[in-house]
């Protein structure tokens, strides 16, 4: 009677203790900033290489503005938020907006549908060892990502991130190519960086680009309307 008795202890006392690490178990959803009325606002420099045009190396300098909607229908017909997009050359402008993307967390998985191209941004929970295809349900070629730097601060400008992450994308270098693609996200916030260049150079030199896009976004303010 007394085995029996003490056996069920031992089952109630590992069931509470499950139920109590499931509550404690933060997936870290907040790193993709999903709340309703959230908006991040970024400095963005874009250059544009071309050696056959007049202009060889075009350079944008322009503000960007994200900011979470309401709930939408997205191309999987899934229940997501509207990723708003707005733009502006300078902050003496008002902002025009000029997409409409759409944005779920499904699956432990964060999802941005762009130009009808849904890429996964994040998964969840972020941890060094989890790996993932970012075009998985897109027709893009396959680009891994991967996690660095978690939960670590980060200064950008005036701003102090105390929790953010790296999503490391490409980092491949040849002859002909060079290509570095990474992205920062800071938890209630979002994404709060973006490194992108995508570059065909000549004999392994950087500085020699003959074609491609560089795109740098740094937040400066976030909040919510």
């Amino acid at each position: 009677m007394m085995k029996a008795v003490l056996v069920v202890l031992s089952l109630t006392f590992i069931f509470f203790s499950c139920k109590k690490d499931q509550a404690n178990f933060d997936l870290h959803y907040d790193y993709f900033g999903l709340l309703p009325g959230r908006f991040v606002e970024y400095n963005v420099v874009e250059i544009h290489h071309d050696i056959n045009q007049a202009v060889k190396h075009d350079t944008l300098r322009y503000q960007l503005k994200t900011l979470i909607g309401d709930t939408i229908i997205d191309n999987e017909g899934r229940i997501a938020r509207r990723f708003i997009r707005f733009k502006r050359e300078n902050p003496s402008q008002d902002w025009v907006q000029t997409d409409t993307w759409t944005a779920i967390i499904v699956d432990r998985r964060a999802e941005l549908v762009e130009e009808n191209q849904r890429l996964i941004k994040l998964v969840f929970a972020p941890t060094e060892e989890k790996e993932w295809n970012l075009n998985t349900f897109n027709t893009q070629n396959e680009l891994k990502a991967y996690y660095r730097d978690i939960h670590s601060k980060v200064v950008l400008g005036a701003q102090t991130f105390d929790s953010s992450l790296v999503v490391e994308q490409e980092d491949f270098f040849s002859l002909i190519d060079y290509r570095r693609k990474y992205e920062t996200y800071s938890k209630h916030v979002g994404l709060i960086s973006k490194y992108y260049k995508d570059l065909k150079i000549i004999g392994f030199d950087t500085s020699n680009v003959q074609f491609g896009k560089e795109l740098f976004y740094n937040c400066y303010s976030f909040g919510f309307q």
